[in-house]
């Protein structure tokens, strides 16, 4: 307790405005909550719409000279809050657990596949390439070049605290963007602590800001407003992705909304059984299943389905859930108890619709947020178990017969971010991946995220991507120049 002492007292609980911590305009704060205890960790300052106003004044202020900065210089920074994060990896990792639940191995990963980010376009910054030509007439000379959009207004989710913000942040300073963050109600300590380490790695005052806030509405609907903020890049659910689409309107702001999923997850009768388990339990159980590329749908051929079923409920059964700080938890706490209920009240739907509980299908009755780890098979085609993100420890197994129904039934939704499959057969990997209609295709694997490549989906669950070569032109401009 004296290190999460230590660790808590470390953290900035102020809004991040100037370079600093600094109390709301209105001196309101709120709390951050354990949810492997339902205790109070800190309480924040929490913005309004004044001390939104105020963080995009200082980032259209520093955001001349930071556009003006060399992109070797942007990118030193970049890499020194790489090192900077690296070094303090068990504080981060800690913090993240504390405030979001997910077990300290997984944080660890987190902080790993975090920094990555800012390692990645430290090196991007110095290959942001433009082209010139000669017009094909022969009147002159055709000159492109890439500008910074300008102020930008990133929302993050609370389920990867630290990733979601460094994806967001590390294209914006490559490119010469100031940005706004504004993080999840639920954990906003582990951006604070981001926005420090920034700070001590030489960031100059206004370029990177920090708004947590109860008031998530109001403070975006504030900034998309004003003329003077040119970018909004948001992950989160596909509702509200659609709402600040609307708003990004009237401005005509570049957006990048990285939204839902309803990932499916196909086994076919020639994958390596053992490798499509061990892939199931990462695609569905990291983070506890609080992931858009959760697999939320586990479609096995009917051949092999009764094995896989087997052996994956043994797999979730054994599952250790407690605090994910503690050494022997596999499985740590649910965000909330908003979330708890949403879990419970799909899994509890498809079973009065007639499912059936192989493992778990309850509470815990434990202090904290806390859900069994569990499997189903059996649920109804139109239960909203099989169509809304469940974004918590359950597997859903249905079976299916031939390729062709299983790729019709991954491709049977509004959702279009992450799939899988299993197969040992090259000719069915390449057919059926060019068939799922998704933005990632994870072929016999259970992660797929990687700083390296593009981050995004199509449909309804989002626009634009995050990550890889690809990620820095969400935040530039192209223009023209026609030379005589």
């Amino acid at each position: 307790m004296n290190d999460v002492n230590a660790l808590l007292d470390s953290v900035p609980t102020g809004l991040w405005l100037a370079g600093g911590p600094a109390a709301a305009a209105s001196g309101a704060t709120f709390d951050v909550v354990n949810p492997a205890t339902g205790d109070v960790l800190v309480g924040v300052a929490d913005a309004g719409v004044t001390d939104a106003h105020l963080a995009l004044d200082q980032a259209v202020e520093a955001g001349a000279a930071w556009a003006a900065t060399a992109p070797r210089r942007r990118g030193e920074i970049l890499r020194a809050a790489f090192d900077a994060v690296t070094a303090r990896a068990d504080d981060f990792a800690l913090l993240m657990t504390l405030e979001m639940g997910k077990i300290l191995a997984e944080s660890r990963g987190e902080v790993t596949y975090g920094a990555e980010f800012l390692r990645w376009f430290s090196e991007e910054a110095v290959r942001v390439h433009g082209r010139t030509a000669t017009a094909p007439a022969g009147t002159g000379r055709i000159v492109v070049v890439k500008q910074p959009v300008g102020p930008a207004l990133a929302i993050t989710p609370w389920n990867f605290p630290l990733a979601m913000g460094t994806r967001k942040i590390g294209p914006a300073l490559a490119a010469g963007c100031p940005i706004i963050v504004k993080p999840a109600e639920d954990t906003p300590l582990t951006m604070l602590l981001l926005a420090k380490v920034f700070a001590d790695v030489g960031l100059p005052p206004g370029v990177l800001s920090v708004i947590p806030t109860t008031s998530a509405a109001d403070v975006s609907a504030a900034l998309m407003s004003d003329p003077r903020l040119r970018k909004v890049s948001f992950t989160g659910s596909t509702g509200v992705g659609r709402a600040l689409i609307r708003q990004s309107a009237d401005q005509v702001l570049r957006t990048s909304m990285e939204l839902g999923g309803n990932a499916p997850f196909i086994v076919f009768d020639d994958a390596d059984l053992d490798a499509a388990v061990d892939g199931a339990m990462l695609a569905k159980m990291r983070n506890g299943g609080e992931a858009c590329t959760a697999a939320n749908r586990i479609l096995v051929q009917n051949g092999i389905r009764p094995a896989f079923t087997e052996a994956l409920t043994a797999r979730i059964a054994a599952m250790s859930v407690g605090p994910g700080y503690d050494a022997g938890s596999d499985l740590g706490p649910i965000i909330n108890a908003k979330q708890v209920d949403s879990v419970a009240a799909l899994v509890d739907e498809a079973v009065a619709g007639g499912a059936t509980v192989h493992t778990g299908g309850h509470r815990l009755d434990r202090p904290g947020y806390f859900y069994a780890p569990t499997l189903i098979t059996g649920a109804p085609e139109d239960s909203r178990i099989a169509g809304d993100e469940i974004f918590g420890p359950v597997a859903v197994i249905s079976g299916f017969d031939t390729e062709a129904e299983a790729i019709a039934r991954a491709n049977d939704t509004e959702y279009g971010l992450a799939s899988y499959f299993y197969t040992r057969d090259l000719d069915r990997a390449m057919r059926v991946s060019a068939a799922l209609e998704y933005g990632m295709v994870g072929v016999n694997r259970g992660v797929i995220s990687d700083p390296a490549a593009p981050f995004g989906g199509i449909k309804s669950s989002g626009l634009g991507v995050e990550g890889g070569s690809e990620g820095i032109e969400e935040y530039l401009n192209t223009k023209y120049i026609a030379l005589t």
